[in-house]
């Protein structure tokens, strides 16, 4: 998995290429726990280029969520392929994540949630 951040005004733009499960899950979390760590809260992950998702890797999504909202932050996903996608419908996680079509969509609604 590789994986790469950079900050688009309040928001960490995590890019993640490769197949999310329980090789890789791992990986993801330390990332964000390090953001966490240096107070980013506000976190986006742009899934473009996941080909692959399991158990592990929603389950690792779902830890995510959960360690972004107890530093008070919060985690958007977007570009999720069709296969992701109907992993996160039949799991009905796509009803727990907020999930956007594009990055740019995503990265707005930020703007949107910080102005008064």
């Amino acid at each position: 998995m590789d994986i790469s951040v950079t900050q688009r005004g309040i928001v960490n733009v995590l890019i993640l290429k490769g197949k999310l499960d329980l090789v890789n899950a791992g990986m993801v979390k330390e990332t964000v726990k390090a953001l966490l760590k240096d107070e980013k809260n506000q976190m986006h992950l742009n899934m473009r280029e996941v080909d692959f998702i399991n158990s592990s890797g929603l389950g690792a999504l779902v830890s995510i969520m959960k360690e972004i909202r107890v530093h008070k932050g919060r985690l958007t996903l977007s570009n999720l392929a069709p296969y992701v996608n109907e992993i996160f419908e039949i799991t009905q996680l796509a009803h727990v994540f907020e999930i956007f079509r594009e990055e740019e969509d995503a990265v707005r609604s930020y703007e949107t949630v910080a102005t008064p």
